[in-house]
């Protein structure tokens, strides 16, 4: 195998249960997740594991993402991984946790801008399990006052919001997006196709075309892991370059979801399979995704 190209990991965790508080990798009983048991996962995951399962990539930087520390200190996780990054020089960015919706919304934001890696904030918003059940507008959700008016105040910070939520509420949360041009979104692994019915399929790939529009909207093509399956490119071919026709080479990045997706395939497969999916590609449009995108959007300053 040739060379492979220098890759910018978009979006994975590091994490250490129990010794900090993250509810869903300690307590039971587990939450309904989309790949199942996802047991494997409730231990720590810290530099020298990552460092490990990533040795053959190339990796020359990461950005961390909140991996749903306990939210009545969500400024707790910014602060352990600063002290995680003075040890290591790593990550090179962090994307915090915020409620959007929560009373104290304007403190959080300005106490996670006080660290100079927090590049933006995921909230998950309030979704339903499936596109029959949304219902616009609900407390919790893009359409709610209370989240538009928390989102607005990322624009003060100069920070992006990383989205995470089914495809069925992306033109939602378009609606809230398009208000506010200045604040880059990010929509978080492929909108979530887990259905891979063609209704299905259509359904996303309409929702994706929707919020494509955007032209402050980008994807993370991540998370790709079918329930029940191992990650093979046969399956997820297909969605990727469909992602990457949507949004375009410049719109779009590669992420490993680790350790999430190691519940689904090791490192090697999953990054292999996305330099696999794109190898037709022009060698300048391969490097956009696999790390120029990554280092614009997240304004990641002298890397590469």
């Amino acid at each position: 195998m040739t060379e492979r190209l220098p890759f910018v990991d978009a979006h994975h965790h590091f994490w250490d249960p129990p010794a900090n508080p993250h509810p869903w990798l300690v307590e039971e009983p587990m939450i309904p997740f989309r790949y199942g048991d996802y047991s494997a996962i409730r231990r720590p995951f810290l530099v020298a594991d990552y460092q490990a399962v990533a040795a053959r990539q190339n990796v020359i930087a990461s950005v961390t993402m909140e991996g749903e520390w306990d939210r009545r200190d969500p400024v707790g996780e910014t602060a352990w991984l600063a002290r995680l990054r003075e040890r290591h020089g790593t990550p090179a960015a962090h994307v915090a946790q915020a409620w959007l919706d929560a009373d104290d919304v304007e403190e959080v934001l300005a106490a996670q801008a006080a660290f100079s890696f927090v590049r933006g904030v995921r909230h998950k918003p309030r979704s339903a399990a499936r596109p029959d059940a949304a219902r616009p507008g609900e407390p919790g959700s893009m359409g709610d006052p209370a989240f538009a008016r928390g989102y607005a105040l990322l624009a003060r910070h100069g920070f992006s919001f990383d989205l995470q939520t089914p495809w069925w509420h992306l033109e939602e949360a378009a609606a809230l997006a398009e208000r506010h041009p200045d604040i880059p979104i990010i929509l978080n692994h492929t909108g979530l196709p887990a259905d891979r019915s063609p209704e299905g399929i259509a359904g996303w790939r309409a929702a994706l075309r929707h919020f494509a529009r955007l032209p402050h909207a980008a994807i993370k093509i991540s998370g790709l892991g079918l329930r029940g399956r191992p990650w093979r490119l046969e399956d997820n071919r297909p969605i990727i370059r469909e992602a990457i026709d949507i949004f375009g080479t410049d719109r779009a990045m590669f992420a490993s979801n680790f350790p999430v997706d190691s519940l689904v395939g090791d490192f090697d497969t999953i990054i292999d399979g996305f330099r696999a999916a794109v190898a037709d590609l022009p060698r300048e449009e391969q490097a956009k995704l696999f790390s120029g995108n990554a280092i614009r959007i997240y304004r990641l300053e002298g890397i590469g």
